[in-house]
């Protein structure tokens, strides 16, 4: 039978132009399709009223998609901190305690871009507000003037962890990969494991040890993944440890 594998949606509220809508973009449902061979089930950002339990036991694996919006700073032990817009709190209510039941449950579970750092959130971690002014750090942003095709373009390479997970995935140690976050990790998770850093020493990519399939990156390996082998192993991995066909491999490509 085909996998299901929940996708994670955002919240957008009610205008006096449009209605409140929970959506998730084309290319994470189209990656779940057809690069993970599983059939993507989006869900709303509900908190309290989703039904957590009664979801996971009838799903194979969870991704979490990547969002305009920022965590409030609350849930990492930093309520005193501004938060920086745009906030998405029925997200938060969703997707952080939907995190956990899955983990508890042994889920396949992939974070993109928001969903690394609500990962890494969930499991007690926390997160850089303004990367763009640590001392030191890049500026991760893309400039939202430019055209998509532009703003996910490769714009600097990060460097797996030569005996991590990732590095099974692909060919070199090295991957050029597109940036478009202004928040990051700041303190990791403890039961993470960093397998990525950028030039800056930024946090990348991380992944759990001690479960099936646990990962989270920084970029967005669903724009283009239909040209880039990387992307395509990565969801096919996480269609396959979803389907109960295969163990996490443990040596590269």
């Amino acid at each position: 039978m085909t996998a299901l594998i929940a996708v994670a949606a955002c919240f957008t509220a009610a205008t006096e132009r449009d209605t409140a809508y929970h959506s998730a973009d084309d290319p994470y449902v189209a990656a779940i399709a057809r690069m993970a061979g599983a059939i993507p089930l989006i869900v709303p950002a509900l908190g309290d009223a989703l039904d957590i339990d009664g979801l996971l036991q009838r799903v194979d694996g969870l991704l979490l998609t990547g969002s305009p919006s920022n965590l409030h700073p609350r849930h990492y032990g930093r309520a005193d901190e501004a938060p920086c817009p745009p906030l998405d709190g029925r997200r938060d209510a969703t997707t952080l305690p939907l995190i956990r039941r899955a983990l508890d449950r042994d889920l396949p579970l992939l974070g993109i871009c928001r969903g690394l750092q609500e990962l890494n959130v969930a499991l007690g971690g926390s997160l850089l507000a303004k990367i763009h002014e640590v001392p030191g750090r890049l500026d991760h942003r893309a400039d939202v003037k430019q055209a998509l095709e532009r703003q996910f373009a490769p714009a600097h390479p990060v460097t797996l962890r030569p005996d991590g997970r990732l590095r099974a995935f692909a060919t070199t140690e090295r991957l050029m990969v597109n940036s478009l976050h202004g928040q990051g990790i700041d303190q990791l998770a403890e039961s993470l494991q960093v397998e990525a850093t950028a030039p800056d020493g930024q946090v990348e990519a991380v992944s759990m040890v001690g479960r099936r399939f646990v990962i989270g990156v920084q970029w967005h390996p669903e724009w283009g993944a239909e040209s880039d082998p990387f992307s395509q192993r990565l969801f096919a991995a996480l269609g396959e440890a979803a389907a109960g066909r295969r163990p996490w491999p443990c040596s590269p490509v």
